[in-house]
């Protein structure tokens, strides 16, 4: 079985977040089962610079404003298609907007771009690679499914995965006479979407199945409170609606090889998590003592909870447990939680920024990790949290409610308990799940139990890949009938 996957991000060429974790593993996973996927990127600098041999495989002449060039290669393990047009994708900043953080205004004609040629691949644009299925992620190549639609690729099956229904690259309907689809196309049932264009529900409507990445998830965007709008839409797609929990690469995030780690260690030898300990305490200046050591790694967004997390910051220390916060984002969360750490000296230490090799670390050094979001598609850091031991703390919403077992009496008594979830998503709620922490923490015999079931837990990609799998045949037999 040949899978086109058409994606913004991949790792470990380009992330901004999870959506590059998913799509640089599951065609590892894939492999395994008997399907070959090969994933269409943008030609970022950063993955220009990857490779130096090239060969075109497809050229433009004239591909929204320049020329262009789909080259065929190899890089990390992956197959990739690499979309090379400088005038698009060769910018300074990230991927989606300059260095000051502002998104480039022709967002639609990049990712117009790119959608428009996985279009033509599907359709066999590319001489002796013909895919049976091809699978978009996110706005950004969701458009694909509507250029496969209103195109030659309209008989081959089609699935959209939705990592965030919050981003769904919505824009004015002057931008329609440039997108180079038929003029029926701009209609309810088409790309039209409240009088604009509307790339996600585009690829919503087009799409053979909808796939989100938790099962709750699903069934929360079929209301209007998580639905962002397109809860009608969702919901009369309801029967082509799955939810497939993501996993992990568990040979990256492995506490026993892992390289950033100061000290390796598994569920037998935990006394190895020591060192780890000691280095993020180093890192975040925090006071040296028994107490939990509770981390954050996360943009630090509304979406995220870390409004939530900021007003009660003051009370989780009196609890007794110390903060380490990695992350940046919303510039008045990230000067409310380092006032915070400047009262709390020795007890909050906060580092602005993304570094991957501290995120390593204090997953294995750190007693717990705080996942407050307001909604939570799927969620990665609370299924490294249970890789690591270190114990999930989540708001009970999405993928989050999906993967942890809660701490309650039951559980605890069972053996099967991996974290704490709390609700409704609120302050209160959140002091008392680090209430219930905290004295959780002091049972030593408790708190390695909850360890060592959540390393326990399969959090990789094999049984969600063999869903996928599963799904991808599903629609085969669709196109068959």
């Amino acid at each position: 079985m040949q899978v086109l996957s058409v994606t913004p991000e991949i790792f470990p060429l380009i992330k901004t977040g999870g959506l590059a974790d998913v799509t640089g593993a599951l065609p590892v996973a894939l492999a395994a089962k008997g399907v070959t996927m090969r994933t269409l990127i943008p030609g970022f600098p950063t993955v220009m610079a990857a490779f130096k041999k090239k060969r075109a495989v497809l050229q433009y002449p004239l591909l929204q404003g320049g020329k262009a060039s789909v080259h065929a290669v190899q890089l990390a393990g992956l197959d990739l298609f690499v979309l090379d047009a400088p005038h698009l994708f060769d910018r300074p900043g990230g991927p989606y907007g300059d260095a000051g953080g502002g998104d480039w205004p022709d967002n639609w004609r990049r990712f117009a771009a790119l959608s428009q040629v996985g279009g033509d691949i599907a359709g066999g644009a590319i001489s002796g690679y013909q895919p049976d299925i091809v699978h978009a992620h996110d706005w950004q190549s969701a458009m694909t499914l509507a250029y496969m639609r209103y195109g030659k690729a309209i008989g081959v099956p089609s699935m959209m995965t939705v990592h965030n229904l919050a981003f769904q690259g919505q824009f004015g309907a002057s931008i329609f006479g440039e997108l180079g689809l038929p003029a029926v196309a701009m209609a309810l049932d088409g790309v039209e979407y409240y009088g604009g264009v509307g790339f996600l529900k585009a690829g919503l409507q087009a799409a053979w199945a909808i796939t989100t990445v938790s099962p709750t998830y699903a069934q929360e965007i079929r209301s209007p409170e998580f639905g962002m709008g397109l809860d009608g839409l969702i919901n009369m797609r309801s029967s082509d609606l799955y939810g497939i929990v993501n996993g992990i690469d568990t040979g990256i995030w492995n506490p026993e090889t892992d390289r950033h780690l100061v000290s390796n260690y598994t569920a037998r030898t935990l006394k190895g998590r020591a060192p780890n300990r000691v280095a993020v305490e180093d890192r975040f200046s925090l006071d040296r003592d028994d107490s939990p050591i509770v981390c954050v790694v996360s943009r630090l967004t509304w979406q995220k909870g870390m409004d939530i997390l900021a007003l009660v910051i003051d009370g989780i220390v009196a609890t007794g447990a110390r903060l380490a916060i990695l992350g940046s984002g919303d510039a008045g969360l990230e000067g409310a939680l380092l006032a915070a750490a400047a009262r709390h000296r020795g007890r909050i230490g906060v580092v602005v920024g993304y570094d991957e090799a501290l995120s390593h670390i204090m997953q294995g050094g750190c007693d717990a990790i705080v996942i407050p979001s307001r909604f939570e598609p799927c969620g990665l850091t609370q299924l490294y949290g249970l890789r690591y031991g270190c114990v999930p703390v989540v708001a009970r919403t999405g993928g989050l409610a999906d993967t942890i077992i809660d701490a309650n009496e039951a559980a605890v008594s069972a053996g099967v308990a991996t974290g704490f979830q709390f609700a409704p998503n609120n302050g209160g709620a959140l002091l008392h799940a680090m209430r219930r922490l905290v004295d959780a923490h002091a049972s030593p015999a408790v708190w390695e139990s909850l360890q060592r079931q959540g390393m326990k837990a399969d959090v990789s990609w094999d049984k969600s890949a063999e869903k996928y799998v599963e799904l991808y045949r599903s629609l085969l037999l669709k196109r068959v009938a």
